[in-house]
């Protein structure tokens, strides 16, 4: 079933647990997410670079969401990851997906809160949620972010600017960074519960790849009611590519739909594993409930 990003989120923050949003690259991962989430009984977003949208294109990303999304019995949204280009993100709108994240972490402070509202504007008016990033978190995740820190400001201001925006959800910096770490992060739970000590508004994990599963459940303890997955996808994706493609070689078979059901599989398992660490295996009509 089709659902609000955000409705899932508050659900999954009363009730202790965190959606899984895995940014998906093709329509084999795309249904192999769902099919984690199926067999887990999970809520789930799938999420969508610009890189992928560019390269799919919206029609048939929306196309092969909605005919996965009818047919499972869990809960599911859409939502576009990391976009700075309003064009992309009223093209979206108008697709009716389920919410965009506009990232303005490459704009100053009163142009990033300035053109958030208007996007939610827009959105809203379409009956989509709106996800903010105004501070970057580090890293570039497909082409989008920086390796460098542009901007950061206090919780009070990040609220603020919400609340003047309309933003339905929050994704702040929070030690986390995009990629593989190449070092051991220095985690910011903390900075979520001061966040909602000011704020309902659902908070996001970026740069979920790499953590360890007590990193998710501090976090999720703190207050984080969606969890971003990309990375980790694209290496499960590979991988799964890699040993067919060896296996394929030393058995000169050359089958490209088995490639695809053998990436499906390992695709499936690895996003599988997170779902019972996030709390949201077997949560579906929880959240199904919840959103009636």
């Amino acid at each position: 079933m089709l659902a609000s990003t955000a409705q899932m989120c508050r659900i999954a923050r009363a009730h202790g647990f965190a959606v899984p949003a895995v940014n998906i690259v093709d329509s084999v991962s795309l249904r192999a997410v769902v099919a984690a989430a199926v067999d887990a009984e999970s809520p789930a977003i799938i999420q969508v670079s610009v890189k992928t949208l560019r390269v799919m294109g919206i029609e048939s990303i929306t196309a092969t969401f909605h005919e996965a999304a009818e047919k499972a019995p869990v809960p599911l949204a859409i939502h576009l990851d990391h976009c700075p280009d309003r064009a992309v993100i009223s093209a979206v709108i108008a697709a009716g997906w389920s919410s965009v994240l506009f990232d303005a972490s490459d704009r100053d402070l009163k142009a990033a809160i300035a053109e958030t509202a208007e996007v939610a504007a827009e959105a809203h008016a379409r009956g989509i949620d709106v996800e903010s990033e105004i501070e970057n978190i580090i890293g570039v995740e497909d082409g989008v972010g920086s390796d460098q820190a542009v901007h950061a400001y206090s919780t009070s201001m990040l609220v603020d600017a919400a609340d003047r925006t309309g933003t339905d959800l929050l994704a702040p910096q929070l030690g986390t960074a995009h990629g593989m770490y190449k070092a051991e992060p220095v985690l910011l739970p903390d900075r979520v519960r001061d966040l909602l000590t000011q704020t309902d508004k659902p908070i996001v994990l970026h740069g979920g790849t790499g953590l360890q599963d007590d990193d998710y459940r501090e976090f999720i303890a703190a207050g984080v009611s969606k969890i971003n997955i990309s990375t980790g996808l694209k290496h499960a994706y590979l991988d799964a590519a890699r040993d067919y493609l060896t296996w394929a070689q030393a058995n000169d078979r050359w089958d490209p739909l088995a490639l695809f059901a053998a990436i499906g599989t390992g695709v499936q398992a690895d996003i599988a594993r997170y779902l019972p660490v996030f709390g949201s295996a077997g949560t579906a009509q929880l959240v199904e409930a919840g959103l009636k």
